[in-house]
C-alpha cells in the first residue's frame, strides 16, 4: 500500500475513473519491467524462535540494513519498513506481520539483473542479521511455530486485519503469520493484453503452486501436504481470494473488474492513523454511506490501498502480481519469475499458453486448486498428472526466453533460471518432498534442522 503522506488525494467521481486510473498502468511492450518480491521467516540461531520486533530482533535488523542506503519507513514512529536509495533505488523492504521479511524488487528489465539484485539484498541481510545472533530462511509455512507463538509487527492495518479475519476463515491468522511466498510483477500493454495475461496466468496459478510446493511441516511434524501454504488459503477470505469467475466472463475489463472491486468488503482507510472500516464496501464510501466516516471522501489512495486487500491468486493493480508459489530457494525465486516471464513477455509463448488455457473450461483449472497443496506435481489432470501440464508450461516459458534473447555477460539467456523446473518436470522432486526425505533420513525427525539448510 501507500507509505503515510504519499497517497493521492484526487477525489473519486465515479467506477470509470478507477477503471481509468488503472488503466493507465498500461505501457508499450519495451517498457515492460519485471518486479521479483520473496519473504522469509526470521529466525535465531540460539533457539530457532521467530524474532520480537525489539529489542534485538525486526527492528534493529531494518537500522542494520540502513547502512546500505536504506531509508526508513516510519508507522507512528515506528520504522516498519525501508526505502532503496543508490543501486536499490525503486526497491522496498516490508515486514508482513509477524516479522517475515520482503523484498520488493525495483521494476528491472531483466532476469539477470533479478539476479544481481537478490544476491546483493541477501548479502546486506546477512551483514545486518548476523550480528544479532538472526538467520532468514524462506519456506512456505512456518516448520515449527504455534500461531500463538508467532510476535506481530507495530503496523497499524495488522491490527484491523487481526480483528476481523477470523470471522471470515479459519486461517486467516495463519497466513498473516507463518506463511511466506515469493511473487513477481509484471506489466501489460492494454486492455485486451492484460485481459489474455490475467486470465492465461490465473488459470495456471495451480501448476505454480504445484511446482513451488515448499511447505511440508507444521509445528515440527509432516502435515500430509506439500504446500500448506497453499492450503491455508483455502481457508482464509472467500471474498477476495482465489480465482474470480468475474475475470472469465464476457466482457470483463478494467470496469467489470472495478465493480467486482468496490464490493470487495474494505479493511482500513488511512487519515493519519488506520481507521477500522473492516466488512464495510468502497461502493457505501464512495457514497457517503458509512457511519465513521461521515463527510470523509474517498480518494483515489484510498482506493489504492484497497487494491492491495484483494488477495486474488493473481492480483490486477496497475501491473499484475502472480501470488501463487511459496517462497524457496534462491534459484527457485528466480525460477518463479522466469516462468512467468517467459509466458507472458513474448507474444508467441502467450499465444500458446493461452491457448493451452482456452483448451479447457476455468472451472478445471480452478478445480486444481483445493488438490494440488496435497499432492503437488502429483495430483490428477485428464488421463495423466499435472507434472504433465507443468512440463507444456515450462517448455512454453522457456522458448519465450529464448526468444526475447536478453544475454548476461557470459552470453546466456534468461532460460537458464528455468533449469530447476526443468529438473521438476523431468521426474525430480519438489521441494517439500526434498525436505521430507531430509527429515526421514539425516534430520532423524528434527524439523528444526532445515533453518541451517533453507537459510539464504
Amino acid at each position: 500500500m501507500s507509505n503515510p503522506g504519499e497517497s493521492d488525494q484526487t477525489p473519486i467521481t465515479g467506477a470509470r475513473q478507477l477503471a481509468e486510473y488503472i488503466a493507465e498502468g498500461c505501457k508499450p511492450a519495451d517498457a515492460f519491467r519485471i518486479g521479483t518480491e520473496h519473504e522469509k521467516f526470521g529466525f535465531s540461531h540460539a533457539d530457532l524462535r521467530a524474532p520480537p520486533y525489539a529489542p534485538g530482533g525486526i527492528r534493529a535488523l531494518l537500522e542494520g540494513l540502513g547502512r546500505f542506503g536504506w531509508e526508513p519507513i516510519l508507522d507512528e514512529g515506528n520504522p516498519i519498513g525501508l526505502k532503496g536509495e543508490g543501486p536499490s533505488d525503486g526497491a522496498s523492504v516490508s515486514l508482513e506481520p509477524a516479522g517475515q521479511l520482503e523484498l520488493s524488487g525495483a521494476p528491472l528489465a531483466t532476469l539477470h539483473e533479478t539476479a544481481d539484485e537478490l544476491s546483493r539484498h541477501f548479502v546486506e541481510v546477512r551483514a545486518a542479521a548476523e550480528p544479532l545472533g538472526l538467520g532468514f530462511a524462506p519456506l512456505g509455512f512456518h516448520p515449527t511455530a504455534r500461531r500463538e507463538d508467532m510476535p506481530w509487527m507495530p503496523k497499524g492495518r495488522y491490527a484491523i486485519m487481526r480483528r476481523y479475519m477470523p470471522l471470515k476463515g479459519a486461517r486467516g491468522l495463519d497466513m498473516m503469520t507463518r506463511t511466506c511466498t515469493v511473487q513477481v510483477n509484471l506489466d501489460y500493454g492494454s486492455e485486451a493484453d492484460m485481459v489474455r495475461k490475467l486470465r492465461t496466468s490465473l488459470a495456471l496459478q495451480p501448476v505454480a503452486t504445484a511446482l513451488f510446493a515448499n511447505s511440508p511441516f507444521t509445528e515440527g511434524r509432516p502435515n500430509g501436504f506439500l504446500s500448506a501454504r497453499a492450503a491455508v488459503w483455502l481457508d482464509t477470505d472467500p471474498d477476495r481470494t482465489g480465482i474470480p469467475a468475474v475475470v472469465f466472463e464476457e466482457g470483463f475489463g478494467f470496469e467489470r473488474y472495478v465493480e467486482w472491486l468496490l464490493d470487495v468488503p474494505m479493511y482500513f482507510i488511512h487519515r493519519g492513523g488506520f481507521v477500522d472500516v473492516a466488512g464495510e464496501s468502497f461502493r457505501a464510501f464512495m457514497a457517503g454511506r458509512l457511519h465513521n466516516l461521515a463527510g470523509e471522501t474517498a480518494t483515489l489512495g484510498d482506493f489504492a490501498d484497497h487494491m492491495t486487500t484483494a488477495f486474488t491468486d493473481v492480483r490486477l493493480k496497475r501491473f499484475l502480481e502472480m501470488r501463487g508459489a511459496d517462497a524457496g530457494s534462491p534459484a527457485m525465486m528466480l525460477a518463479q519469475s522466469a516462468l512467468w516471464v517467459g509466458l507472458l513477455y513474448d507474444e508467441a509463448a502467450l499465444e500458446a499458453a493461452s491457448a493451452l488455457v482456452r483448451a479447457h473450461a476455468w472451472t478445471d483449472f480452478a478445480a486444481l486448486r483445493p488438490l494440488v497443496p496435497r499432492q503437488a506435481l502429483a495430483t490428477p489432470w485428464g488421463s495423466g498428472t499435472v507434472r504433465d501440464l507443468a512440463r507444456e508450461v515450462v517448455a512454453i516459458a522457456a522458448d519465450g526466453l529464448r526468444a526475447r534473447a536478453r544475454r548476461d555477460a557470459n552470453g546466456a539467456d534468461e532460460s537458464i533460471y528455468l533449469a530447476p523446473l526443468a529438473e521438476l518436470v523431468a521426474g525430480g522432486p519438489v521441494q517439500a518432498e526434498r525436505w521430507l526425505e531430509r527429515y526421514r533420513t539425516a534430520w532423524e525427525g528434527d524439523v528444526g534442522q532445515i533453518f541451517a539448510e533453507a537459510a539464504i
